[in-house]
């Protein structure tokens, strides 16, 4: 994930407003693969996310008159990426969910052959089960745990109050857990 930079944001931002193409393009470039990131892991669909990321940033750049400076733009673009990608969902009527990163291993630091093989017995066991859980417990997961957005920000995104997200992710990782038991492995085929 690329660093993010609330000032050069806020900066390239206030540019891009007054008509500056080059300032929102380096906005795109800083914030692309996160966005793109987070809706293939809603859709589990190449393709679709491809064209969806687009999408946002088209519809961020006709909306950008009515971001406000005090907003983080991070988080008001990752708003703009979730509508975008619950839309598709309800569209396709169809809710899947992508792999998590492939890089990404549960194993121990120096594993060897049984703890990769174990390593990666668990990440499936914990993609199936964030598979099957509802695609807003699936959202609210993601953009916490993958995303590491702030009950803050999180509320500013899903649009509720702090309390709200708090009890929301309760309820999500509970849901996680009643599908994920690394233990019990085929009982929760």
């Amino acid at each position: 994930m690329n660093e993010l930079r609330p000032a050069e944001d806020a900066a390239d931002v206030a540019r891009a407003r007054a008509g500056d193409t080059a300032a929102f393009a380096a906005l795109v470039r800083r914030h692309q693969d996160r966005v793109f990131g987070f809706i293939l892991r809603m859709l589990d669909a190449r393709d679709e996310a491809m064209e969806l990321t687009q999408d946002v940033f088209l519809k961020a750049w006709q909306a950008l008159p009515h971001w406000r400076p005090e907003a983080s733009f991070s988080t008001w673009l990752l708003q703009i990426a979730r509508n975008a990608a619950l839309d598709q969902l309800r569209r396709r009527r169809l809710v899947r969910f992508a792999p998590l990163d492939d890089g990404m291993d549960v194993a121990d630091a120096a594993p060897g052959p049984e703890a990769r093989y174990a390593g990666r017995q668990r990440q499936a066991l914990l993609e199936r089960a964030l598979q099957r859980i509802a695609p807003e417990h699936r959202e609210i997961l993601l953009l916490r745990e993958i995303e590491d957005l702030s009950y803050g920000e999180l509320a500013a995104v899903l649009g509720v109050p702090e309390g709200t997200v708090k009890s929301r992710l309760a309820r999500a990782r509970a849901a996680l857990l009643e599908h994920f038991r690394p233990d019990a492995g085929a009982k929760h085929e």
